[in-house]
Parts: C-alpha cells; sequence; structure tokens
C-alpha cells in the first residue's frame, strides 16, 4: 500500500494540477514497482509560503525579494 506526499507552496495550484500529480504518481508506481493504482495514496499538502523556508529565508520573503529584482 503506497503512499506518497507531495508539498507544495500555496501558490495557486489549480485542480487539474493536483489531480495530474496524482495520476502521474500513481502511474509511475504502477509502471516501477507494479503496484496496484486501487491501493495506492497521494497525500497533496499545500503549506502557508511563511511555513517553506530556503537558505534561512521564508518563501514568502523570497517572493517579495523575486519581484522587486524582476
Amino acid at each position: 500500500m503506497p503512499y506518497v506526499n507531495i508539498r507544495v507552496t500555496n501558490e495557486g495550484v489549480t485542480a487539474e494540477q493536483k489531480q495530474e500529480l496524482i495520476e502521474g504518481a500513481t502511474d509511475l508506481l504502477q509502471r516501477v514497482l507494479n503496484k496496484n493504482p486501487a491501493t495506492t495514496f497521494v497525500i497533496i499538502d499545500e503549506v502557508e509560503t511563511d511555513n517553506w523556508g530556503v537558505n534561512r529565508q521564508n518563501i514568502t520573503s523570497v517572493r517579495k525579494r523575486d519581484k522587486a529584482v524582476g
């Protein structure tokens, strides 16, 4: 019973994109590991950008900096 957890920042991922992620992850596990899609769980967590950090900064700050530069 595979369990896949995909975490993304909550920056406008559409329902269609989420569905594609679920299908893609399920298909990959079926193709590579011969796992049954009926018992493959895919969970997508959307994380606030204040709660996601990289290089000592949260993503909210990174996005603001990127907008100012670009």
